[in-house]
């Protein structure tokens, strides 16, 4: 026999001896019959042995071949439950832990949606929110570790990495509800008294308001610098403080915290925050990565966004 078998003649072997013809086999595997007789000689030529032989009832098996066939099926189940059983994904039986780069306004916007939702079509998953800074978060989504970056990640924009936009986002000015300052706009004048607190967090997001009072020689009177969104609630409703943030961070606060409200910001030509879902090369077509991609492709867009109705004013 010569052991170097070509795997691609059993599944042929498999169907002569279940059609009991060759004909009958080829149409079986669109194949033509020629074809299906030039493999059936090569597999007597590999097996030094005749398989399969001419009778009344069609091509009936050696014992060779009888021999041959459970181990041929063998071999050909394995291969299509090892080899492309992933190239399908079942969220309902799937144990895996997706991991999703976020900022913490990007958990505050779209984590509590995703978990919920994982939770009903894939119980048995599991999730990770990961923050790395730009070089590790490269890394991490080339090897797999992390699926996928939701939120504004401008370093993901070139190289080897799809996005996806899914809605736009815009600032909002905090203030103490009962601040003297009342209406519901500060006035640029306003705004340039007031005493700021900075947020100069991981998140990308600040950079673009930063970058664009800079370009427009702005300058604000800092009193407090940190990196730390959590903290901006106790400071501001103690104080006659004002932040500007990501205009869910201040929707969010003014709805659940107490003695904090959110106002728009003054009248400049502020940027938009565009929000995306970005993903490696490497998992375009992975069907686990492809399946995360449309669920969180339908859970946020322009016309789902839950802050939009409350944060225009």
């Amino acid at each position: 026999m010569n052991k170097r078998l070509d795997l691609n003649l059993l599944p042929i072997a498999v169907a002569i001896f279940e059609e009991r013809g060759v004909g009958k086999a080829a149409i079986r595997l669109g194949m033509s019959q020629p074809a299906v007789s030039s493999a059936l000689a090569k597999l007597r030529a590999a097996f030094d042995d005749p398989l399969f032989v001419r009778t009344a009832h069609g091509m009936d098996p050696t014992p060779r071949a009888q021999a041959l066939i459970a181990p041929a099926r063998d071999v050909l189940l394995r291969v299509d439950r090892d080899l492309f059983s992933s190239m399908s994904f079942t969220p309902v039986t799937s144990t895996a832990t997706f991991t999703f780069a976020l900022s913490d306004v990007g958990e505050m916007v779209f984590l509590p949606r995703i978990l919920d939702t994982l939770q009903k079509l894939a119980p048995l998953a599991s999730v990770r929110s990961v923050s790395p800074p730009p070089n590790e978060l490269r890394q991490g989504m080339e090897t797999g570790e992390i699926d996928l970056a939701v939120g504004y990640f401008p370093d993901l924009e070139i190289g080897n990495f799809f996005q996806q936009r899914l809605f736009t986002h815009h600032f909002c000015c905090l203030l103490r509800a009962d601040h003297p300052i009342g209406g519901k706009r500060l006035s640029l004048k306003q705004f340039l008294e007031l005493r700021h607190v900075v947020v100069r967090a991981e998140g990308r997001s600040q950079e673009l308001f930063e970058r664009f009072l800079a370009s427009k020689k702005i300058r604000r009177k800092i009193v407090l610098s940190t990196p730390h969104f959590m903290s901006l609630p106790m400071i501001i409703a103690r104080s006659d403080l004002v932040a500007t943030v990501p205009h869910a961070i201040g929707m969010y606060y003014s709805n659940h915290v107490a003695n904090i409200k959110a106002m728009s910001p003054p009248p400049l030509d502020l940027p938009r925050i565009v929000l995306k879902q970005h993903w490696h090369r490497k998992s375009h077509h992975d069907p686990r990565n492809k399946w995360l991609r449309k669920l969180v492709s339908e859970l946020f867009s322009q016309e789902s966004d839950e802050w939009k109705a409350k944060a225009r004013d």
